[in-house]
């Protein structure tokens, strides 16, 4: 085991890719060791300025936030539904034509409504986040998601049927039909679009395609929701007047605020409120390297450590991307770091920032903190870049926890003497796992022995995981056949 590096400090022991120059803003000062944490008077955890409350257990509170977010999710859908059953006259199905585009406005309302959730989960409203978890989050995102594909094909294949059969039609005509109406034309397109969203989202597609373009198809989904506004208030008999008209409006009023909030006035606020610019880049590995940032009023940014933003570096062509990055160093109130591993054409160019440079943030965003913690003790897991919010929650985990560091060669141990600095001073134990995953002793490590041989106490320990899906899904796996229960597995999604 190597020696401990040096206190850690800012630049972090790598070496600067570029220093600031005449005429552009300082890079920040030297700040010397970081606080370990010590108890405080009330029995909570002190980390510099910070607080962290011991076994605070949020998974609890998680819970219950859950099942009420739940519960107002099935009565609103049960309410969509309901629209249609009081707006149907008995007797009305009296033909085998009627009970088919019955299926097709039902399975429409359906369809409509889970569209609308669709939208409001991806928002980016911090509340929700922090009031479910982000792992609730895209569990639902994956499901509603599916659902709502299968939903509307199944719409738009009862009405259309349903329809010819009361025309005495051939199908084709009737879908002729169809398309020669505008608003009926718009909600084709809607369908397509999320077809088109929901084919790219097959996990073996997705992995092949650069992250701007999932990007921009998950975009997609809003001009989905506008272009299918029209034909439901028009075309849709139950939504034309009265109750079902009111409570759809406020259905995508609902969506269109969160909408607003979430992704315009909240990040507009942020960024005016703070003013951040790159201060400097520094090397971390041979795939690795920090980018510090510095800003007004980060004291009061309200990040926690394990959290991420979403970052818009304004130089070059890069502008019109934002990518997820968690922190790599606990909030000081002086300076953020980001450390990035170099695996495309957007990271790669990130190397190149000149200090000075704007940069817009979203955030923060991400459960994966401190709070969320309910057992005395935690193991950490991190595989290449997941080292990042890891490295930034060290400081606040208990003395005896344990840190699985995988790596494929030495030198791609980003942070090294910061994490072991840190281990050193509050007692913790790093593991170093290296070598590619096909090879015999990463392989052995990776399975539920390895993990029970490298932490035996692993079912009494919060377990913070952080890497390739596929990593993580694994381990997940894992976890589960060592009786590790699921309020003790911290995650950290970033597809939101």
């Amino acid at each position: 085991m190597p020696r401990p590096g040096p206190a850690v400090g800012r630049p972090g022991g790598g070496r600067a890719a570029h220093r600031p120059t005449a005429g552009r803003r300082p890079a920040p000062p030297e700040t010397g060791a970081l606080p370990a944490a010590r108890p405080g008077p009330d029995g909570t955890l002190v980390a510099g300025n910070r607080r962290i409350r011991r076994h605070r257990l949020r998974s609890d509170e998680a819970a219950g936030n859950t099942l009420l977010v739940a519960i107002l999710f099935w009565a609103m859908l049960a309410t969509s539904v309901a629209v249609w059953v009081f707006d149907t006259p008995p007797g009305s199905l009296a033909t085998n034509a009627d009970v088919i585009t019955a299926v097709g406005r039902v399975t429409g309302m359906i369809g409509g409504f889970l569209l609308i959730a669709q939208v409001i989960l991806a928002s980016r409203m911090a509340w929700l986040e922090q009031a479910v978890g982000g792992r609730s989050l895209m569990s639902w995102h994956r499901w509603i998601g599916t659902s709502l594909l299968v939903m509307l094909l199944a719409h738009g294949l009862f009405i259309t049927y349903g329809f010819a059969l009361k025309s005495n039609l051939p199908l084709l005509d009737q879908v002729k039909g169809f398309i020669a109406v505008p608003d009926l034309l718009t909600a084709i397109v809607a369908t397509g679009i999320l077809a088109l969203v929901g084919l790219m989202a097959i996990r073996g597609i997705r992995k092949r395609m650069r992250y701007e373009i999932w990007h921009a198809l998950h975009l997609s989904v809003y001009g989905a929701l506008i272009l299918a506004y029209g034909h439901q208030f028009t075309m849709g008999s139950n939504l034309t007047d009265g109750f079902g008209y009111w409570y759809w409006t406020a259905l995508y009023a609902l969506a269109i605020a969160a909408l607003a909030w979430g992704r315009v006035i909240d990040p507009l606020w942020f960024n005016l409120r703070h003013k951040l610019t790159v201060a400097e880049v520094v090397v971390e590995s041979p795939a690795s390297f920090s980018i510090y940032l510095t800003g007004r009023n980060l004291d009061r940014l309200g990040a926690r450590a394990g959290q991420y933003f979403r970052w818009r570096f304004l130089a070059g062509d890069g502008w019109w991307q934002s990518h997820p990055f968690s922190l790599s160093a606990p909030p000081n109130g002086r300076w953020l770091r980001l450390t990035v591993t170099a695996v495309g054409d957007h990271t790669r160019a990130l190397r190149e920032l000149q200090p000075g440079t704007r940069v817009l943030a979203e955030g923060p965003s991400g459960v994966f903190t401190a709070e969320r913690r309910t057992r005395s003790r935690a193991l950490m897991i991190a595989v290449g870049s997941g080292i990042s919010p890891v490295r930034a929650l060290l400081e606040e985990m208990p003395s005896n926890t344990v840190l699985i560091y995988r790596a494929r060669t030495e030198s791609d141990l980003a942070l090294r003497q910061e994490i072991e600095a840190v281990a050193a001073r509050r007692g913790m134990r790093v593991e170093y796992v290296l070598g590619r995953r096909t090879e015999r002793g990463p392989r052995e490590l990776s399975t539920a022995g390895g993990l029970e041989y490298l932490v035996p106490d692993i079912a009494e320990r919060d377990v913070y995981l952080c890497g390739p899906r596929a990593f993580v899904t694994g381990t997940m796996d894992n976890l589960r056949q060592l009786g590790v229960p699921p309020r003790q597995i911290h995650l950290d999604p970033f597809e939101l």
